[in-house]
């Protein structure tokens, strides 16, 4: 009982302070503004962010990252449109920090026409696997696939969906279902195309960190991001974006603040190169 009891207390101390001694929600804004007035539906472009904690986000949010662009759009926890601050995600309210949103965003906003506004709606849940998605398991509360198609049916009452981002694989780095990886993103990826209606819908497949521990859990990271790779030339609508150079946050699982910001760039980055024929000023 004592231990169990030790135990609690430890998960709760390791989630509510990060290695810094800062409390993890300690810069979380204090205020939600909502949107008065959205954009046309064509200039409304949105986004899902999808997978599990590394895409729900895991990072320290600092105030730079809760600071609201008026072209950059997501949604609360009601559905309802609100300008983007960090963090994005709502599912988790004991776990979710910083994710990739914001900055993916951002850096956007430099490529794409000016009367174009960015929506990026939260779908990432932690620890979900790539089997659960494809059932629509309820996991921590969540519905997986039916969840990412109520967010879609937001998306499309409002705007133009245009992209998927997709960071996931931690969950099936085993023995068992590395190899059934590539054929359930196969059919993940099918799936979230005919939900939105768009065959050549780009999306976007971020590596794993490439900083596991043990020297076997590595390799099985590095197996799911070869399989990430191989996967995204068979369709020219697939990108991958790779992890090399990002850091973790200090559990050897998740990326810090400053990658999470650094992996929204690249998602960026290779979103425009993928899609690029759809993106012409």
């Amino acid at each position: 009982m004592k231990t169990q009891l030790f135990f609690s207390i430890f998960v709760f101390l390791i989630l509510s302070v990060n290695i810094n001694g800062q409390s993890r929600t300690q810069n979380f804004p204090s205020t939600v503004d909502y949107v008065d007035q959205l954009p046309q539906a064509e200039n409304l472009w949105v986004f899902l962010l999808t997978g599990q904690s590394n895409m729900a986000g895991r990072g320290f949010v600092e105030p730079q990252d809760t600071i609201p662009n008026k072209r950059i759009l997501t949604i609360d926890k009601t559905g309802q449109w609100i300008y983007a601050k960090e963090p994005l995600h709502f599912y988790e309210p004991k776990m979710t920090g910083l994710d990739c949103g914001l900055s993916f965003g951002r850096q956007l906003l430099e490529a794409v026409p000016s009367d174009v506004t960015i929506a990026i709606l939260p779908c990432a849940i932690g620890g979900s696997s790539i089997e659960q998605w494809l059932n629509d398991d309820t996991h921590r509360e969540v519905s997986l696939l039916s969840n990412f198609k109520s967010k879609v049916a937001i998306a499309k009452k409002q705007g133009t969906i245009k992209g998927i981002l997709w960071h996931q694989g931690e969950g099936d780095a085993n023995e068992q279902r590395i190899a059934k990886y590539s054929g359930n993103l196969d059919k993940l990826t099918l799936q979230f195309r005919q939900i939105v209606g768009n065959d050549t819908l780009p999306i976007i497949l971020g590596q794993l960190g490439r900083y596991a521990e043990p020297r076997k859990k590595r390799q099985h990271w590095k197996s799911i991001n070869k399989i990430i790779i191989d996967f995204a030339k068979k369709d020219a609508y697939i990108g991958v974006i790779s992890s090399k150079g990002l850091k973790e946050k200090g559990d050897k699982v998740h990326f810090n603040g400053a990658s999470q910001r650094e992996m929204g760039k690249r998602f960026a980055t290779e979103y425009l190169k993928t899609a690029k024929p759809t993106h012409s000023n």
